[in-house]
């Protein structure tokens, strides 16, 4: 896949890629539904359709062309906006005749009413943000910061500053070493949990996002 540094300059397919396109399963329309996912932290960011000449554009240019099918046009994501999807990964499944799209999103905003994923109303349960329990747990880190609350727990020690919450740290730190010396796996797996909570804690109060922790687990995946 093409990067930011490589914007829209086409490259030519290689053989394999021709022949997969043309092996995908188009519908009667010639076209192929395609799911768009941040390839961080696994957020279902939209959903679009794609003709063969709109993924052979992705697959060019290095990020996300769609086919409109009320305009009857293709169109490349964040042509109005900028916010841009750069591709990272097009998978497609067993039968052929969908895909997956993973993407590194640009601005973070991925719908047109500006939110980051399409995905935000909900048929049944309470909305809970699209992305991982990591970036969710985070997420409410960061909305006590932002407007602390008396009886949050996160607030109280957010508010206790550096020193508060690097003890924290260490102690959680200690109780994980503790569980894991005695092999009761139901302890480690709580201590553990309590320990990712005070570093999300302490990512938030050095104004670090999580997100980065993300790109360096990423940079230190040993291909496959």
């Amino acid at each position: 896949m093409a990067s930011s540094a490589s914007a829209d300059l086409p490259r030519p397919l290689l053989q394999a890629e021709v022949a997969r396109l043309d092996s995908l399963r188009y519908n009667e329309q010639g076209l192929i539904p395609a799911i768009v996912q941040d390839y961080l932290d696994g957020t279902v960011l939209m959903m679009a359709w794609m003709n063969r000449e709109s993924l052979q554009k992705t697959l060019e240019t290095g990020r996300t062309w769609f086919w409109s099918r009320s305009r009857q046009a293709l169109w490349p994501k964040g042509e109005t906006s900028g916010h841009v999807q750069w591709v990272k990964q097009i998978r497609y499944d067993c039968d052929s005749d969908a895909l997956v799209i993973l993407v590194e999103q640009v601005g973070d905003a991925a719908c047109h009413t500006g939110a980051r994923s399409c995905f935000f109303r909900t048929l049944q349960g309470d909305p809970i943000p699209a992305a991982d329990t990591l970036s969710q747990v985070f997420a409410v880190v960061k909305a006590r910061q932002a407007d602390p609350r008396p009886d949050s727990y996160t607030s109280s020690l957010l508010a206790k500053g550096e020193n508060a919450i690097l003890k924290k740290l260490g102690e959680e730190t200690a109780e994980v070493v503790m569980a894991a010396k005695e092999g009761d796996k139901t302890a480690l797996a709580r201590e553990v949990a309590d320990l990712w909570y005070h570093c999300l804690v302490a990512l938030a109060h050095y104004q670090v996002d999580i997100r980065d922790v993300y790109r360096q687990l990423q940079a230190r995946r040993s291909p496959q």
